[in-house]
Formats: structure tokens, C-alpha cells, sequence
């Protein structure tokens, strides 16, 4: 999990959770689409899987405010 962020507001943050397999991301959440993006045949199915729960990806989203906005003023 990381965030990236251009100012200290909620709207400039981005929480970005990356899922690796073989040392390959195969599988990224991004706060701007609020949905996962597969980018191997196993990423695509995983990032399917997780899409289709909402309450797995409204936690997800919740994110970038629960933890992105809290540690902001330490990192920027």
C-alpha cells in the first residue's frame, strides 16, 4: 500500500494498493478508478474477483481518507 500525493487535500491524494506474485505486479487498486487493474491473465482474474465484491472495494476506497489523509502531514 502506498500513497501519492501533489498537496496535503484529500482530491491530490491517491491510495494505490499494488499485489505481486513471482516478484511481477500482476495486480493494482488505484483511489482515481476505485477499481482493480489486472495486468497478467492471473492479474486480470484476480482484479475480476476482487471487482466483484463491494464491500471488499468500498473498504479499499476508504483508504486513501483513513490512511493516506492521516499520515499526509508526516510525509509531506
Amino acid at each position: 500500500d502506498r500513497c501519492v500525493f501533489s498537496s496535503p487535500e484529500l482530491k491530490d491524494i491517491q491510495f494505490i494498493r499494488s499485489n505481486y506474485y513471482n516478484k511481477l505486479e500482476v495486480a493494482r487498486f488505484t483511489s482515481s478508478l476505485g477499481k482493480f487493474v489486472g495486468y497478467a491473465e492471473f492479474g486480470v482474474k484476480q482484479a475480476n474477483y476482487w471487482n466483484s465484491n463491494p464491500s471488499f472495494i468500498s473498504g479499499l476506497k476508504a483508504q486513501r481518507e483513513a490512511y493516506c489523509l492521516t499520515n499526509v502531514g508526516i510525509d509531506y
